[in-house]
């Protein structure tokens, strides 16, 4: 059963009729009756962070499972076989008002479910207790409080959990902004540290001096202005935990030796004392610099670069994750109109601007743009809103890759489907049915567009 068998009696053009569904500010969802997804429109990359090929086929509550929406709706409507308006909170934390209406046959069964849903004017970001009381450790988001649908960043993360049960030093890369931070919880988070406590230092922000003094502690009275009861530093409080250290790269030398020490033998020396104190910590480092060439530069230890160094992963900057730009506009929208109590909305033409830019500053700068345009926009977000240079790099960008005529976009949207259906067909006849188009037509376009993949 398709939404297509629902339409030949009208006088009104597939194609035509879902352009016109996918400008809908309201999302739209049609199930059939064993609650498969067989149409959605464009609102879902809003409200959830998803593609339509991420959603369609999909069984609604396999996306209830994962966390995308709560509550579920589905087995009222299938149970009561009448209308239900009920709230529900996104992954993105976007608060809609949800109407389901069931279709049904000459027998009073249940043959379609269509949803429409609208955002509410308040908004919420989601709390980790609030989502935990909706969901059971078998149907947590597995990715955590991670956002992405970029394949490179899902296997970053798999990997991520791997060596998360491990007790091994890791080493965290990457450009500045893109979340290294953040991975470095998400490991604590999924290890058999997590009960313990999560300290941060940051590297590049804190003076020399008070960087020892932050770390190790001191005793009583060790120098000038020194608490008279002496202090705990950030090793001996992390006991039984993690400790993750920010820009390593920009740590003194005197200090790369002690924290050699601290990773070596798990012993250290407050400032000011004469007794080694014992520490149970998985060390977790993270920098945007090339610490290889440092050590070549005599500017990083060499042991420590090793000793660090036992795992590595690579952070990938935003502009190699386009597919997660939108997603992440929406959850900054919606947790800065929380914050700053207002309605703000984006249009379709700055989300089209803002997913072609470069992103330097990678996330971080992604979060405070947005955060200064909740403040400083109007009700709707537009592109004239956007700094200047922003608006002008992605400008040309978008002229760079956007298709120059209908004809040109419509063609480069058929290879990409025919090509996607034949990666997982793999044959004309399955490609035709899932199309919904002759096997003979489905075999002439997979000779005008698979020939590499023919040749697999």
């Amino acid at each position: 059963m398709t939404l297509s068998n629902f339409l030949t009696d009208l006088d009104l053009n597939m194609e035509t009729l879902i352009n016109i569904l996918d400008y809908s500010s309201d999302e739209i969802f049609v199930l059939d009756k064993n609650k498969k997804i067989i149409y959605v429109n464009d609102a879902c990359k809003k409200h959830y962070g998803l593609n339509k090929e991420d959603v369609l086929g999909k069984i609604s509550l396999e996306l209830v499972d994962k966390g995308y929406w709560y509550p579920s709706i589905f087995p009222d409507v299938l149970d009561r076989k009448e209308p239900i308006t009920m709230k529900q909170t996104t992954i993105l934390g976007a608060e809609l008002l949800t109407s389901v209406v069931p279709i049904l046959n000459d027998k009073k069964e249940v043959e379609l479910i269509v949803t429409t849903a609208r955002e509410l004017q308040s908004y919420k970001m989601l709390k980790a207790k609030e989502k935990d009381a909706h969901q059971s450790k078998e149907t947590e988001d597995p990715f955590g409080s991670i956002m992405t649908n970029n394949e490179k960043m899902k296997d970053l993360l798999k990997f991520a959990k791997k060596v998360a049960a491990a007790n091994s030093t890791l080493l965290i890369l990457g450009e500045s902004g893109t979340g290294k931070s953040i991975l470095a919880q998400y490991i604590h988070e999924n290890g058999s540290r997590k009960n313990g406590p999560f300290l941060t230092i940051n590297c590049a922000a804190i003076p020399a001096d008070l960087m020892e003094s932050e770390l190790f502690g001191y005793t009583p009275g060790s120098f000038t202005n020194a608490s008279r009861f002496g202090k705990k530093g950030i090793l001996e409080c992390a006991d039984g935990g993690t400790v993750f250290l920010d820009e390593i790269g920009d740590m003194p030398l005197p200090l790369q030796a002690k924290i050699l020490q601290v990773i070596q033998e798990k012993t250290f020396i407050p400032i000011g004392g004469n007794k080694e104190k014992q520490v149970d910590i998985r060390i977790i480092a993270a920098t945007n610099k090339d610490l290889n060439k440092m050590v070549k530069s005599k500017t990083f230890r060499e042991d420590l670069y090793y000793r660090l160094n036992v795992v590595d992963i690579q952070m990938p900057p935003l502009r190699e994750r386009q597919e997660d730009i939108i997603p992440l506009i929406y959850n900054f929208l919606y947790k800065f109109n929380r914050i700053h109590e207002m309605n703000k909305l984006i249009s379709k033409d700055c989300l089209e601007l803002l997913s072609h830019y470069s992103w330097p500053g990678n996330i971080r700068q992604l979060e405070n743009l947005i955060e200064r345009l909740v403040i400083v926009s109007d009700d709707v977000i537009d592109i004239d809103d956007l700094p200047e240079g922003m608006y002008n790099q992605g400008l040309l960008q978008m002229e760079n890759t956007a298709p120059t005529s209908l004809n040109q976009a419509i063609e480069s949207a058929k290879k990409e489907m025919v090509r996607k259906s034949y990666k997982v067909n793999k044959s004309s006849r399955r490609v035709a049915k899932d199309l919904q188009i002759s096997q003979t037509y489905a075999a002439k376009l997979i000779r005008e567009y698979c020939q590499d993949l023919l040749k697999d």
